[in-house]
């Protein structure tokens, strides 16, 4: 899929955008900083929000599944070695290359918006912070909150695919084993239960969950489960996806939690986000009001971005192309 057509569009609607950016840079210079903060661009770039900002929502029109598919990559790249853009790497024995990560998608929606961005603001925003925004627009673009965040990190300069497994959560795991791996990136088990609920967007291979349907888990809904079975018989094909939430697949919305207190969880890992006593109660209150959920979002997702920052020149770079590191 190119996006090309749709962002020479954008591009001609916003003509004097780009004309006063250009203009701009020729009498600026990125701001040196060390820390993230809500203006970080607002002389070196000041349009950037709004260009990754449409640059999302020109690919959704095309892709009604894509905030799904960023709002997943951005989590895969924070929970792993942190918000650096290094997940976007291509290449042998990097963190894409890892089977966990094979699967993903939303790459080049960051990579059209870092090429206009070269253009605009050459070697100014990082590939970090494009993803972040990014999947933050997408889940405003799919119904959700739009959240403030704070800007300024770097890219980092190594990807591994050795990394992905030991970091990552995976959708089998028990809900001790998830605190774990949260809590050691800054997380808390309300935080876990609140980013679950990105899965009230997106698909899922069959793959990912056929372990619960033969025989069916006891934890599921039945009707569910004759559904999802015959969504993925078996034998299916490998491509084959359902979506995460069968009620409001395309709306960024509280109702992921309703779906729990249904016994309508997708995955073993929101499951037992119901089954557990700890975690039992805040889903039931989530359900109940998208108030609160939003407001909860906001928090969790900001915290999520945070994790593991890297800023300034001796902590990364800001890469080219996305997909390759700097030589």
């Amino acid at each position: 899929m190119t996006l090309l057509p749709n962002l020479i569009l954008v591009s001609r609607t916003h003509g004097l955008l780009v004309t006063i950016s250009l203009t701009f840079l020729l009498i600026s210079s990125p701001a040196p900083s060390s820390s993230l903060s809500l203006d970080f661009y607002s002389s070196s770039c000041p349009n950037v929000e709004l260009l990754i900002k449409n640059t999302v929502r020109s690919a959704t029109a095309m892709d009604p599944t894509l905030p799904g598919k960023l709002l997943r990559l951005v989590f895969h790249d924070c929970i792993v070695e942190g918000c650096d853009g290094s997940v976007l790497v291509q290449g042998n024995d990097t963190e894409r290359s890892d089977p966990a990560n094979r699967s993903l998608a939303g790459f080049e929606v960051v990579e059209s918006a870092k090429r206009w961005l070269e253009v605009l603001c050459p070697g100014t925003v990082s590939c970090a912070d494009i993803l972040v925004l990014a999947a933050r627009d997408a889940v405003e673009i799919a119904g959700g909150p739009s959240v403030p965040v704070p800007l300024g990190r770097r890219d980092g300069r190594t990807s591994s695919a050795a990394n992905v497994r030991p970091n990552m959560v995976d959708t089998s795991f028990s809900i001790d084993e998830m605190a774990q791996l949260f809590s050691s990136k800054g997380l808390s088990l309300d935080d876990l239960v609140i980013l679950s609920g990105a899965h009230t967007i997106g698909k899922a291979h069959c793959s990912a969950f056929s372990e619960r349907l033969e025989p069916i888990d006891t934890s599921l809904n039945k009707d569910y489960a004759t559904e999802l079975i015959k969504q993925c018989p078996a034998g299916a094909n490998a491509a084959v996806t359902v979506d995460n939430d069968p009620v409001t697949a395309s709306l960024f919305d509280n109702q992921y939690y309703t779906n729990l207190v249904s016994r309508k969880g997708l995955f073993s890992s929101d499951s037992v986000l119901m089954s557990d006593r700890r975690t039992r109660g805040r889903v039931e209150s989530l359900s109940a009001n998208q108030d609160e959920f939003f407001n909860s979002w906001s928090d969790s997702f900001l915290r999520m971005v945070n994790i593991g920052v890297k800023t300034g020149d001796a902590q990364g770079e800001i890469r080219s192309s996305c997909s390759t590191v700097n030589a």
